[in-house]
């Protein structure tokens, strides 16, 4: 019996750049990084928009100091929000409370022709002002003094004359009209009602500030 032919065996060749199969490879290798990378950028839809470094209250002037910038993802809604790529304003005011860490909204900013509130200090005791912390909401109540100091106390029942006001400053008893256990807190009044509140201070009343429930307040040591 005749011995059948082997077969050859044929030599490996390494690639050309010139091999279409290898041209095509790489082609498919760069769009799919393309497409990922669009991928990546298209999911990443985040803003950068400015919040609140500390507490912010009515009337005080945006600062880069009482601000920070925090990329979120917001979607539409990110147009109600202070953009950061905008800028500070040059004439900006808070309007009203901005939480330390909360969003700044662009509701809550305006100038300062806007702003509806003045701040005013009264003298109060300690007990009264040793739970606040700046941007806490109060409840003034004054009682004045009694034209008749001869019988019973010398102040007349206290009476609400101020709902929901914010604290804008803390300061120790010793400034002037108070003593070591009084302290003098800066409270933010609507602009209608300065002028009667003044009236109370320079009638000497006695004034208690009271915390409405929610509001922030100092932590217990």
């Amino acid at each position: 019996m005749s011995q059948l032919p082997e077969p050859r065996a044929k030599r490996l060749r390494r690639p050309s750049w010139r091999d279409t199969r290898l041209l095509v490879g790489v082609a498919l290798v760069l769009l799919a990084t393309a497409l990922g990378a669009y991928g990546l950028r298209a999911a990443d839809s985040r803003v950068p928009v400015y919040a609140a470094r500390t507490q912010l209250v009515a009337g005080q002037r945006l600062t880069p100091e009482s601000l920070q910038r925090v990329d979120v993802q917001l979607s539409d809604v990110s147009a109600g929000y202070l953009p950061v790529a905008d800028g500070l304003p040059s004439d900006g005011y808070v309007l009203r409370e901005v939480r330390s860490g909360e969003l700044v909204p662009r509701a809550a900013v305006g100038s300062g022709a806007e702003v509806a509130v003045s701040p005013l200090s009264i003298v109060v005791d300690q007990a009264s002002a040793g739970a606040l912390v700046v941007g806490s909401t109060v409840d003034v109540y004054a009682s004045t003094p009694k034209a008749d100091k001869s019988s019973g106390s010398g102040y007349d029942a206290p009476r609400a004359v101020l709902e929901s006001v914010q604290v804008a400053r803390l300061s120790s008893g010793s400034g002037f009209g108070s003593s070591s256990r009084s302290s003098a807190v800066q409270v933010l009044v609507p602009r209608e009602h300065i002028a009667a509140l003044i009236t109370l201070v320079d009638a000497e009343a006695h004034f208690t500030l009271v915390p409405v429930p929610g509001s922030a307040l100092r932590e217990a040591s």
